[in-house]
C-alpha cells in the first residue's frame, strides 16, 4: 500500500454521532475529523464513551444518530453506519484491536498472522478444496501471505519467535503481535483500543516505535484510544478529548494538555482537593482558572452522572419518567461556565467609566502607594474613611475593589480563623479572602446578598457560595460548632494551609470559631 501524498485529507469524518442505550446516552452529538497519514488519539476519563465510539466506527454498534464517513485512498467513500459489520474491514479497510488481547494463544505467531489473511487465501482456493491440490494461484497467494506475515513480524521485532506459541510471549510482545495481525489485513484506518494498557516503560517505547513506523511507511492512518499520556503526547498528531460522551477539546497535543477543561476532567478529585493537586504539579495559572464549580456531593449520582444528553438536557425512560441532567456533572463544563462569567464581568467593567473601579487595576501596589489607595477607598460609600486610612497599603486596593461591607484591615487579635474549614474554601480562596479583608467566620456568617455577589465577582464564582452554603457553615463555626467537613479538616483528612486543622482564633476556651 502506498502512502497518499495528500496528508491533510480527512480519512474519517464523524458527524453528530449519538449513541443511546435505553435511557443512557453514551455519546452525545460528537463530531471530529481524523486526517490521513496522522495518528489521532481519542482520550478522556473512564466512562467518557471512547470505546463506544470505536464500536460505532467498526460496526459493533449502530449509532442512534449521526454519520460516520470513511474515505479510502482510491477515492471511494463509505458510510460505516450503513455497512454490515463484516464489510467494514473488507470493503472500507478498517481494522481494530481491543482492550483485552484476543490472540489464538495455542497457535504460533506466524499462524496468527496467516489467519488474518484468510479472505485472500479462501478466494485463491476458489472457496473449495483447490488449495489441497497445490494449484498455482493458491501457492502464489500462500507465499505472499507468508511473506507479509514475516514482514510484520520483523516490524514488531518478533520474527525470531515466529514458530513459538502466541501464549508464550510476554504481555508487551502480545500487544505488538496483535497490532501486526491487524496490519496483515491491509487496513487504511487502524483503530487501537488502549494498546499501551499494562505495559512497562520499555514496552511502551517499543510500541511507540511500531506505531510511528506504521504511520510513516505503511500509509495507514491510526485512531487511538489511550490513557497512557506518555504514549499520546509523544506520537499523536491530533487529540480529541471526551467527557460524558461530549467533546470538550480538539487540537494538537500541546494545546490539549494545557486546556483547563481537560485538566479538570482528568483530575477526578473533589473541588476542595483540586487546588492542592495542582499546587503539587506547580501549575499556578491553572489553579486560578479551575478555582470554581460544585463538588461531587452536589452533582448527580453514579448512575445519573452518565446522562449527558445528546441534544437536550433531559432523557426519557420507558415508564415516561424524564430525568434532568445535573448542570454540574461536567468538570469541563464548570470551567467553560466560569470563563464565560469572567468574560462577561470584564466586559461590564470595561463599559463603566466611573473612577471607583480605578484602584482595582492596581493589585497590591508598593507601600509608597498607600495614600493614593486610601483616597480611592474613601470614595466607596460602603467603607468609612477612618477605617480606610488604617488599612495597610498592600490590602487597600483589593478592599476598595470588592465592595464587601464588613472588611477588616487586619485579623482581630493578630490571628485569622482557618477559613479552609468551610467547604469550598481552599488555600487559594482563603488567601484571596484574606487579601480582601475577610479573616473570620463571623464576617462570612454576616454576609448579605450584596456581600455574596461582591465576593463572587472578586473570586470569579457563579453561585457557588450559596450552593455550598458558605454563610450557613460560617455561622455554625463562629458559634463554636463543627460541620461534617470541618471535622474532616480537623482530622487531617483534607489538606489545609494551616499547621493544625483547628481554627486559629479561639475566643472562648474549648470553643472553635472566629472572634465575636
Amino acid at each position: 500500500m502506498n502512502a497518499n501524498p495528500s496528508m491533510n485529507e480527512a480519512i474519517l469524518q464523524v458527524e453528530h454521532l449519538s449513541m443511546k442505550f435505553g435511557g443512557l446516552v453514551a455519546i452525545g452529538d460528537l463530531s471530529f475529523v481524523a486526517k490521513r497519514g496522522e495518528i489521532t488519539a481519542l482520550i478522556g476519563p473512564n466512562g467518557a464513551g471512547k470505546t463506544t465510539v470505536f464500536n460505532c466506527i467498526t460496526g459493533f454498534y449502530k449509532p442512534s444518530e449521526g454519520m460516520i464517513t470513511l474515505n479510502r485512498n482510491d477515492g471511494s467513500s463509505y458510510l460505516l453506519e450503513r455497512l454490515p459489520n463484516h464489510e467494514i474491514p473488507a470493503r472500507a479497510k478498517v481494522a481494530r484491536t481491543f482492550q483485552n488481547i484476543r490472540l489464538f494463544s495455542g497457535m504460533t505467531l506466524l499462524e496468527n498472522l496467516l489467519v488474518a489473511q484468510h479472505n485472500k487465501l479462501m478466494k485463491a482456493s476458489g472457496y473449495t478444496i483447490l488449495g489441497l491440490f497445490g494449484f498455482s494461484g493458491y501457492r502464489r497467494a500462500s507465499a505472499e501471505s507468508v511473506d507479509l506475515a514475516k514482514h510484520w513480524l520483523e516490524k514488531a521485532d518478533l520474527v525470531d519467535r515466529a514458530d513459538d506459541p502466541a501464549g508464550d510471549l510476554p504481555y508487551g510482545a502480545q500487544r505488538r503481535l496483535e497490532i501486526a495481525r491487524a496490519m496483515c489485513t491491509g487496513p487504511e484506518l487502524l483503530c487501537l483500543d488502549e494498546p499501551a494498557a499494562g505495559l512497562n516503560p520499555k514496552e511502551s517505547a517499543a510500541l511507540n516505535e511500531l506505531l510511528i513506523d506504521i504511520k510513516d511507511t505503511s500509509g495507514a492512518s491510526i485512531l487511538l484510544i489511550e490513557h497512557d499520556m506518555s504514549v499520546v503526547m509523544q506520537i499523536s498528531d491530533h487529540v480529541v478529548v471526551l467527557e460524558y460522551g461530549r467533546k470538550i477539546s480538539d487540537g494538537s497535543p500541546q494545546s490539549v494538555r494545557t486546556d483547563p477543561r481537560v485538566i479538570a476532567a482528568y483530575l477526578g478529585v473533589d473541588d476542595e482537593d483540586v487546588e492542592s493537586v495542582l499546587t503539587e504539579v506547580g501549575d499556578e495559572d491553572v489553579i486560578e482558572q479551575l478555582d470554581t464549580g460544585p463538588d461531587a456531593a452536589h452533582g448527580p449520582g453514579t448512575s445519573s452522572s452518565y446522562l449527558a444528553g445528546p441534544v437536550t438536557d433531559t432523557v426519557g425512560h420507558s415508564s415516561g419518567e424524564r430525568v434532568t441532567v445535573a448542570k454540574g456533572a461536567s468538570k469541563a463544563g464548570q470551567v467553560d461556565a466560569k470563563s464565560l462569567a469572567a468574560a462577561d464581568k470584564a466586559a461590564s467593567l470595561a463599559a463603566v467609566p466611573a473612577a471607583p473601579r480605578a484602584p482595582a487595576a492596581k493589585a497590591k501596589p508598593a507601600p509608597k502607594a498607600a495614600p493614593k489607595a486610601a483616597a480611592g477607598t474613601a470614595v466607596k460609600s460602603t467603607a468609612p474613611t477612618k477605617r480606610a486610612a488604617k488599612v495597610p497599603s498592600a490590602k487597600a486596593p483589593a478592599a476598595a475593589a470588592g465592595g464587601i461591607s464588613n472588611r477588616l484591615p487586619a485579623p482581630r487579635g493578630g490571628k485569622a480563623d482557618n477559613l479552609t474549614r468551610i467547604k469550598g474554601i481552599g488555600s487559594v480562596n482563603e488567601k484571596k479572602l484574606n487579601d480582601h479583608g475577610i479573616f473570620h467566620f463571623d464576617q462570612i456568617g454576616a454576609w448579605k446578598k450584596a456581600d455574596v455577589e461582591a465576593a463572587e465577582a472578586y473570586l470569579a464564582f457563579d453561585g457557588r457560595i450559596a450552593r455550598e452554603e458558605w454563610v450557613k457553615q460560617a455561622r455554625l463555626l463562629s458559634q463554636g460548632k463543627d460541620t461534617e467537613f470541618s471535622r474532616r479538616v480537623d482530622a487531617g483528612k483534607v489538606a489545609t494551609s494551616h499547621a493544625s486543622g483547628k481554627t486559629a482564633a479561639k475566643p472562648v476556651a474549648g470553643k472553635r470559631g472566629g472572634s465575636k
